[in-house]
């Protein structure tokens, strides 16, 4: 499938987004470029950033107070200067919040290019010890004003990042710290399935949005149908508020740990902080469950419309996928 099927129209629609790129980079850089294409109805604003950190997060404060952005995402660098950008809502993809050490350990001093052409036709730069002691200087004021902006800031931490490791730092500041499948740097696959699903929930808050609920009772049937899984929870998630629901025995809550394990791992950001225990599945709110056992716990007794896995008409995730489509979001 091509990039701009996954096209998400009406997402921030009428919005800017500004993007705040890493170091040495520029505007230019393809995650933008596949922002812009998958963000049709919103306006991506991505200006080269200054090289010198100083005039870096004044240049960025301006562009803030005359853009007015419906949402900033920042990477590496810019996530640390994002994260300084008080009063929007951000998200900052593993933000370099020690970023003066970083270069010294996998760079050093001397001259480095540019990873992307710049709009003033620079293509490289000099790392000396005045920049980074710019940048020790700028970054220790991180976190100034956290406490103001608790709800308004998501983490996004790729488990494969080699580069920076600030999980621990910003979850001492901020409470939605997210792991994510992926590297330091962006690419299609980590904005398709980290990056919107954070997006389209600022957009729903921003809104005042809500969606129809989809419960689906994790057990292991469903979890031996992981691969398909996956892909129906990443689909189901771009129109309904997708909660995984467990049933834990009473005496053994370190199954409850294992199992948010198992979610972070395997169906990912979409469903951060929407895993739910309950042996009472006839108790739960929602317009949908999805199981595979409704016999147990209760989910025969469920109140809204069950999707009994594994009978002729819902066998696969494929036939509960063709089913919500013929919904439409409803």
């Amino acid at each position: 499938m091509e990039l701009y099927e996954h096209a998400r129209p009406g997402l921030l629609a009428e919005k800017k987004l500004l993007y705040v790129h890493g170091f040495a980079s520029s505007g230019q850089t393809g995650s933008v470029k596949t922002l812009r294409l998958l963000l049709p109805d919103a306006t991506v604003i991505a200006p080269d950033v200054p090289v010198d950190p100083h005039e870096a997060i004044s240049f960025l404060k301006e562009t803030v107070g005359r853009e007015s952005p419906d949402v900033i995402i920042g990477t590496s660098m810019g996530g640390m200067y994002a994260e300084m950008l008080y009063g929007s809502f951000r998200i900052l993809v593993n933000p370099a919040f020690q970023l003066a050490d970083t270069i010294l350990k996998n760079n050093g001093l001397g001259k480095r290019d540019f990873h992307n052409p710049r709009a003033d036709g620079q293509t490289s730069f000099l790392v000396n010890k005045a920049l980074l002691e710019g940048f020790r200087d700028v970054s220790s004021h991180c976190f100034e004003r956290a406490e103001e902006d608790r709800d308004k800031v998501f983490g996004l931490f790729g488990i494969h990042d080699n580069l920076v490791h600030t999980f621990d730092l910003f979850s001492s500041h901020y409470p939605q710290a997210i792991r994510f499948d992926g590297e330091h740097h962006l690419n299609d696959s980590a904005i398709l399935h980290a990056v919107l699903p954070v997006l389209r929930w600022i957009d729903d808050r921003q809104e005042g949005r809500s969606r129809p609920v989809v419960f689906i009772s994790l057990d292991d049937t469903l979890i031996n149908h992981t691969s398909g899984m996956g892909k129906a929870v990443a689909e189901l998630s771009c129109n309904y508020d997708v909660q995984i629901v467990t049933g834990v025995p009473y005496n053994e809550p370190g199954r409850f740990q294992e199992t948010a394990g198992w979610c972070e791992d395997n169906l990912g950001v979409p469903v951060w902080n929407r895993l739910t225990s309950c042996n009472h599945k006839d108790l739960l709110l929602g317009d949908y469950l999805i199981d595979a056992h409704p016999e147990s716990n209760g989910g025969e007794g469920f109140m809204g419309t069950l999707i009994h896995f594994g009978t002729d008409t819902f066998r696969t995730w494929e036939d509960v996928l063709g089913f919500f489509s013929r919904l439409a979001g409803q």
